[in-house]
């Protein structure tokens, strides 16, 4: 971006990203808290190993992965923090330039409170504490459900901003080529 095509933020444009940023520390903190306080009652009152139903397609149980996502890179936590890292540092960078598209602290707060939430127990406990588990499906917790739900939150935050800056400067929308 050129000189000429920089332009300094409004004062409600300013506003507005300082409210953003206020909201993904509050949503990340929420995430982070509600992940932590659920793991230890978990641990508090499950042995590790033992399931208990809570409904047919939904048992409480206390497992331990040591890896990401279904146990991926389990015993090199190197990589994991590596990978961890990479996504936290991009996040943020996306965010930085992107904190007044509609919704975009609430994907961002979502996903930082989820990954530190894993991240703290890798510290903690040398593992991250699953336990929710459905039949067929491997155990997951809060903050694994705040990263899937804060990706998917985050797709559709910069499909929908495309489309909306797309229209304003009335040119047809541009879709990848496949083949």
């Amino acid at each position: 971006m050129s000189a000429a095509e920089r332009r300094t933020p409004t004062r409600d444009e300013q506003r507005a990203g300082s409210l953003a940023l206020r909201r993904v520390l509050a949503v990340g903190a929420g995430v982070l808290l509600l992940d932590q306080l659920t793991k230890r009652l978990v641990v508090g009152s499950i042995e590790r190993g033992e399931r208990i139903e809570v409904l047919p397609v939904l048992d409480l149980t206390y497992v331990r992965n040591e890896g990401v996502a279904f146990s991926s890179f389990s015993g090199q936590p190197w990589i994991v923090g590596l990978l961890v890292v990479g996504a936290l540092s991009a996040l943020t960078f996306w965010f930085l330039r992107n904190r007044t598209v509609k919704l975009a602290w609430l994907a961002a707060g979502m996903l930082a409170g989820g990954a530190i939430g894993n991240v703290l127990d890798r510290v903690v406990e040398g593992a991250v504490i699953d336990f929710l588990k459905p039949p067929r499906w491997p155990a997951f917790n809060l903050a694994d459900m705040a990263i899937v739900g804060g990706m998917i939150l985050l797709v559709v935050v910069v499909e929908l901003d495309n489309r909306r800056t797309t229209a304003a400067e009335g040119r047809p929308e541009t879709r990848a080529q496949r083949g």
